[in-house]
C-alpha cells in the first residue's frame, strides 16, 4: 500500500473517530422540535473542510453506516437503522453530502481564501445545506408545515455559526502542520 493510500486511511479513521467522539457529548433538547442541539455536525463540518470531498465524505459515511447497524455514536447514543427514518433523517442525510460539497468547494475556489470567506462557505455548504435538508425531512416525517420547520431551525443558528467558525479555525490551524499533509 503506499504511504499516500496510508496517510487518507489514517486520516479518514481519525475523523471518523473524532465525529464519535463528539456524539458522546450530550445534546441540548430544545423542546419544541425533536432535534436537539449537538456537536456532531461541526465534526461534519470539520470533515470536508480538513480531508477534502472524498476522505471527507467517506469519514461520514463510515459513521453513519456504523450507526445503522446498531452502535449508538450518535448524541445521546442513539443507533440503529430506525434513526434514519425519525426526525434527525434530514439532517443525517445531508451529513453524508455535506464534506462532499464543503471539500468541492475548497478544491475549486483554492486555499487561499481569507478566513471570512472560508466560514461563509462553511456556513452555506454546510450550517445552511444541512439545515435546509433537516427541515424537508422533519416537515415530511413530522407532518408539520415546511416553514415551521425552517423557522425551528432558526434557534440552531447562532450555535451553528460558532461551529462553523470553530471547524474553520481547526481547519486552518491543521493545514499548517506539514507533517500532517493535509492539503
Amino acid at each position: 500500500m503506499k504511504r499516500q493510500n496510508i496517510v487518507h486511511l489514517t486520516q479518514t479513521a481519525l475523523m471518523t473517530a473524532i465525529l464519535i467522539v463528539l456524539g458522546m457529548i450530550p445534546g441540548i433538547p430544545l423542546g419544541f422540535i425533536p432535534v436537539p442541539i449537538v456537536l456532531q455536525n461541526m465534526g461534519v463540518m470539520m470533515a470536508g473542510e480538513i480531508l477534502g470531498p472524498k476522505e471527507g465524505t467517506t469519514s461520514v459515511a463510515l459513521l453513519l453506516l456504523l450507526v445503522a447497524v446498531g452502535f449508538p455514536f450518535l448524541t445521546g447514543g442513539s443507533g440503529g437503522i430506525a434513526v434514519f427514518a425519525g426526525p434527525t433523517g434530514g439532517y443525517l442525510l445531508a451529513w453524508l453530502f455535506a464534506p462532499l460539497l464543503i471539500g468541492s468547494l475548497r478544491q475549486h475556489f483554492g486555499s487561499r481564501w481569507s478566513w471570512w470567506q472560508e466560514f461563509l462557505m462553511i456556513v452555506l455548504a454546510g450550517v445552511l445545506f444541512i439545515d435546509i435538508t433537516g427541515s424537508l425531512w422533519l416537515s415530511w416525517q413530522s407532518h408539520i408545515k415546511l416553514t415551521a420547520a425552517l423557522m425551528s431551525n432558526l434557534a440552531f443558528i447562532p450555535g451553528d455559526l460558532i461551529k462553523a467558525g470553530v471547524a474553520v479555525a481547526v481547519a486552518r490551524q491543521l493545514r499548517r502542520v506539514p507533517v500532517l499533509n493535509l492539503g
